[in-house]
């Protein structure tokens, strides 16, 4: 499985990139406009050294993109120790890949989207900008007044929204495919609409998309263990650790 999670990684950026080899590390930068990428241990089997992430540092630093690493502790463990001494922090989040037979019933208000609606970058900015799963202050006033103005796109991922009555949209979550493996991340709430289990039933409604559109394994990786807890209710199990590491 964490062979078939490392091609899915090292193949997701390639089609909207430039890929440049650094040592034992291969960088990846964005090609045209969209959230920069990052730079992970060569596929298969890349031992990156401090001098390889010190090159690829220097190298992001040159072009203007974040120095940012990615890669999975259980695959490269050397890593961590190889990230901090060439001074980065490293988040070590965990990864968990979905038990089709624990997902929940679906939530009658989540649905999922082709398309790019404006409420789904909205939402996500106002929930990342209050991390993790405590309640908060920015609500359904706060989303209205980001979104005049702002304008839907087009994506080649899936999207996914709760959409209550009433209220609009209070949670969205997005998938993205290579292959027959669906990897499930953005997922966030808005911080007043927290707590209401809005967040897993979105989680749970990509997850059920992804399946019923051939995929043979769906992942996720989580910000903490508390925030795992939260996929772990909607039939996802710890296999590993996401490491993400930046200055």
């Amino acid at each position: 499985m964490l062979t078939i999670l490392e091609k899915f990684y090292d193949s997701v950026p390639r089609p909207g990139s430039r890929v440049e080899e650094h040592g034992e590390l291969v960088l990846f930068v964005q090609a045209g406009d969209g959230y920069p990428f990052y730079a992970r241990p060569r596929f298969p089997g890349g031992r990156p050294t401090v001098a390889d992430v010190l090159e690829v540092r220097e190298r992001q630093l040159e072009i203007g993109v974040p120095e940012a690493f990615e890669w999975v502790h259980e695959t490269t463990p050397g890593l961590l120790d190889v990230a901090r001494q060439a001074g980065l922090a490293v988040l070590q989040a965990p990864l968990l890949v979905l038990d089709p037979e624990k997902l929940p019933e679906p939530h009658p208000h989540v649905r999922v989207l082709g398309t790019l609606p404006a409420e789904v970058s909205v939402v996500a900015e106002l929930a990342f900008s209050s991390p993790g799963t405590g309640r908060g202050e920015a609500g359904v006033a706060e989303r209205d007044a980001a979104l005049e103005g702002a304008v839907p796109g087009s994506t080649r991922h899936r999207h996914a929204v709760a959409d209550l009555p009433g209220e609009g949209v209070l949670a969205v979550g997005t998938a993205q495919r290579a292959g027959d493996v669906v990897e499930i991340a953005g997922i966030g709430t808005l911080p007043a609409a927290r707590r209401r289990g809005l967040g897993g039933a979105v989680t749970a409604e990509l997850a059920r998309d992804a399946l019923e559109r051939g995929a043979e394994l769906v992942f996720l990786s989580a910000g903490s263990q508390e925030i795992a807890r939260v996929y772990e209710r909607v039939g996802f199990r710890r296999i590993g650790t996401a490491c993400i590491a930046s200055t």
